[in-house]
């Protein structure tokens, strides 16, 4: 109920950015290839970061 005042983990919070990016580049896939690639790439480092993350916990 009072899920608001729960502060998120490390993993949740590069979720979120993981999927903002997967977003964006999802959007820019339709006007600008090379800029989705990149957006795409960023988004692979931080999906790194979230398995190495679950790794070592």
């Amino acid at each position: 109920m009072f899920n608001f005042f729960k502060k998120k983990t490390p993993i949740e919070k590069l979720s979120d950015q993981y999927q903002k990016l997967q977003k964006e580049a999802f959007e820019l896939s339709t006007t600008n290839r090379t800029q989705s690639d990149a957006k795409q790439a960023e988004a692979q480092e931080v999906l790194k970061e979230i398995e190495a993350l679950k790794k070592s916990s």
